[in-house]
């Protein structure tokens, strides 16, 4: 991944200056439990009485774009897009989440449960675009083929578009 601005180390130092409690989830929170595949993407959460204060402070540094559900944010000269997911769903998921590697960094990253909570809610989001639902589906699997005993917490409809 290009990234000339280190934007990432960037980000995480502005994060921990100001006390923001965070945590992966997504594609690399999947990466952090089992074999890891590329992506460009950083999702993370954020707990919610701070989301103001980090949407603030990331503004006077990066580029914000605010979504429905999320909000994203870039560097110029930098590949990699984080985007923090405002859906309240996602709060509970700070409290059981443990450092793991991620893009070669010990960060916070949701339990393996959440993880592959958060990728069952996007797989099953019909707003989503069809190609990024196909990836949560395999991210599923590729959780699946780590923990089989994950099984049993997969919804009959998405087990069914696994086969």
């Amino acid at each position: 991944m290009a990234d000339r601005t280190d934007f990432l180390s960037r980000l995480l130092e502005l994060l921990a200056e100001r006390g923001i409690r965070y945590c992966v989830l997504g594609g690399q929170g999947v990466n952090a439990y089992a074999e890891p595949v590329v992506s460009l993407d950083l999702d993370i959460v954020i707990a919610v009485d701070q989301l103001p204060k980090a949407e603030q402070s990331l503004g006077q540094k990066f580029s914000i774009q605010r979504f429905p559900h999320s909000v994203n944010v870039s560097a110029a000269g930098s590949d990699l897009r984080v985007q923090i997911q405002t859906d309240p769903r996602y709060e509970p998921f700070l409290l059981r989440a443990s450092v793991r590697e991620v893009l070669g960094l010990r960060l916070p990253v949701a339990s393996l449960e959440d993880v592959l909570q958060g990728k069952i809610w996007a797989a099953q989001d019909p707003a989503r675009r069809a190609s990024k639902r196909q990836k949560d589906l395999a991210d599923i699997a590729r959780l699946l083929e780590a923990y089989p005993h994950l099984r049993e917490r997969i919804p009959s409809d998405i087990l069914a578009r696994l086969v």
